[in-house]
């Protein structure tokens, strides 16, 4: 294919805002997939995108365009996610690209992702087209949402497309603005080879199956690449496109998307971000890869079975060449035995890391509450990185602790400003700015309230970590948006809860909160655990401690058996002796019983009010 008819491309957008819908009607319209084998999200690969009705991971497709002006265009699409969990993802789809798809919905309207997604898009160069979608639905504002897109953004009217994706109203102009505006890759096609791996899987018999933007020059079966990073040569077994099933091709060529099967076994050889090159003749220099993901959420993942510790940790390796941003290291829990301490970009990311090891290697997995990483200057001038409360120092050790502050954006109309101010400033958050979307839409706006926000507060991680998203939700009737992105570190008075469970402490129970909510904390979860852990033979006393002082304490009460069933009358001292015999039993057992904590107990630090 001639470089100039060539189109690399992705299509960026809130979450829930048809991005996937829109590639299914490209699809379509380009034949890539016959009808038969046509389904809706075809590109959502994943049991769990279904499910849960959002893109996980990126995918990409190429398709075939006959243009009116008869020339047939190879257009390579990379769909990607809109949760603001996998803004990583969209990073490397976008470094991939020479243009974007500005997705917005006609009835919500520009939302807080959908501004993230626009400056990730803004800072790569990339050419955008603005595309108003869902037009055909019956609450459907265009012309309304197109002049948030001029206000805001300064696109001009005449750049904005109006479509519906699941009708396909719209999408042939579409395609053609594809054409016309997005520009052709920019490569070498007589320099060494360079192609930047955005992206890789792991399969058992051909090993590590590279994703590749071919950025200069060519590859063809037989030829030796080198991983410039890696340092490691190999002869491709396979070299492909997607269509969006896997097709063999020879070679790909300068400006193209596919995919090379390295045959290496071991993953860690081969990195998103790295740079494929030819062995006999290699470039330079590498591309710019990608800035590491830096994990926001930590927490723990243990196998039920110790013996599972080995398949554990295989599954990560495998997992982690398919999500780059996971972070994973070796740690031990004195309740829970040998498991690993993992970093999250956020806790829709770390549910989505742990559905998918039990599902693709059937693990039982058991997973600690999640926790942030705090900087601890101690008394005697060494600063160390807490990520696992368990790992806090002492009281009397900890000169200045530093926690996590996020920069957060909430679009929401205007008539919930006063819910969500209150929300955000409960949570500790300090206000920032507040500017209205819309100006100057006359008679279009409709009411004052109906106007929409956008509203930016710094607060800390710890605060927003759990329900902050859902209660914002709940208390803006569905409305709210969120963004949110790392800010600074800053001074805290924090402290570390401490739960006793029969008198010996659970390190994986443990948190770090704020020291003015510590005893309304602890009181708040040894009552939860109260009603998750099972009752025992014996009376099972559970405390929270701050330091080496108990502020909080609640009873699991033993399960009796009623030793006087058998006594129909008869002395007391019969009576007496049988219940000093049972409890005499009961302390007994105490001292050499073992309490079971099931799953619940852990995640039941998420519950916290």
């Amino acid at each position: 294919m001639d470089q100039s008819h060539i189109r690399d491309f992705c299509i960026i957008a809130h979450i829930d805002h048809g991005k996937s819908t829109l590639a299914d009607r490209f699809i379509e319209l380009t034949g890539t997939v016959s009808r038969r084998e046509m389904e809706e999200q075809l590109l959502d690969l994943m049991d769990l995108e279904r499910e849960k009705g959002i893109t996980i991971k990126l995918t990409a497709v190429r398709m075939f365009y006959h243009a009116p002006d008869a020339v047939e265009y190879e257009l390579n699409l990379i769909d990607t996610p809109g949760h603001v969990d996998f803004a990583y993802e969209v990073s490397r789809s976008l470094a991939a690209c020479e243009g974007a798809l500005l997705v917005v919905d006609a009835a919500q309207g520009i939302q807080a992702q959908t501004l993230a997604n626009l400056y990730l898009a803004l800072d790569q160069g990339l050419t955008l087209i603005p595309v108003v979608n869902k037009i055909d639905l019956p609450n459907a504002e265009p012309e309304r949402v197109a002049q948030e897109l001029i206000d805001v953004v300064g696109f001009t009217h005449d750049e904005i497309l109006f479509v519906s994706a699941k009708e396909g109203t719209g999408v042939p102009a579409l395609l053609q603005a594809v054409v016309e505006r997005i520009p052709a890759p920019r490569g070498r096609p007589d320099a060494p080879l360079r192609a930047l791996i955005f992206d890789s899987k792991y399969d058992p018999y051909k090993g590590v199956v590279a994703h590749v933007r071919v950025v200069d020059g060519s590859v063809r079966m037989g030829q030796r690449v080198l991983l410039m990073s890696a340092g490691r040569e190999t002869e491709p077994l396979e070299l492909g496109t997607f269509r969006p099933q896997l097709v063999p091709v020879p070679g790909l060529f300068t400006g193209e998307v596919g995919y090379v099967a390295t045959g290496l076994k071991d993953v860690r050889q081969c990195r998103v971000g790295d740079t494929l090159t030819d062995a006999a003749n290699p470039a330079h220099e590498p591309l710019l890869g990608y800035r590491p993901a830096k994990p926001m959420v930590f927490a723990g993942l243990y196998p039920t079975q110790p013996n599972d510790y080995q398949l554990v940790r295989d599954a990560l390796e495998k997992l982690q060449l398919n999500d780059a941003s996971l972070a994973y290291q070796p740690e031990t829990s004195a309740a829970l035995g040998f498991g690993f301490r993992c970093g999250f970009l956020g806790l829709l990311h770390m549910e989505i890391v742990r559905e998918r090891l039990e599902r693709e290697y059937g693990l039982v997995l058991i997973v600690t509450a999640p926790s942030v990483e705090y900087h601890v200057r101690k008394t005697d001038g060494n600063d160390v990185v807490v990520d696992n409360p368990a790992d806090m120092p002492e009281p009397q050790a900890i000169a200045e602790v530093r926690e996590p502050w996020m920069r957060i954006s909430v679009v929401a109309p205007a008539r919930h400003i006063g819910v969500v101010m209150d929300l955000v400033t409960g949570r500790r958050g300090a206000f920032k700015k507040m500017e209205y979307l819309e100006h100057g839409l006359g008679e279009s706006v409709g009411e004052a309230g109906d106007r929409r926000v956008l509203l930016e507060y710094e607060v800390p991680l710890a605060e927003i970590l759990v329900e902050f998203y859902d209660q914002l939700k709940s208390s803006t009737q569905g409305y709210a948006s969120l963004d949110y992105a790392f800010s600074h570190y800053a001074p805290a008075r924090l402290v570390k809860l401490d739960i006793l469970v029969n008198g010996q402490p659970v390190d994986a129970l443990s948190l770090i909160t704020d020291a003015d909510k510590a005893q309304v904390h602890g009181r708040q979860l040894v009552e939860r655990l109260r009603s998750v852990i099972p009752r025992q033979l014996f009376d099972v006393p559970i405390q929270a401690a701050v330091g080496g002082r108990i502020i909080a304490r609640e009873t699991i009460r033993a399960m009796r058996k009623n030793v006087l069933a058998k006594c129909y009358g008869g002395d007391v001292t019969r009576k007496r002796k049988l219940l000093e015999k049972q409890a005499e039993g009961k302390k007994r057992m105490r001292r050499i019983g073992q309490v079971d904590i099931p799953q619940e107990a852990f995640m039941a630090v998420l519950k916290l009010d």
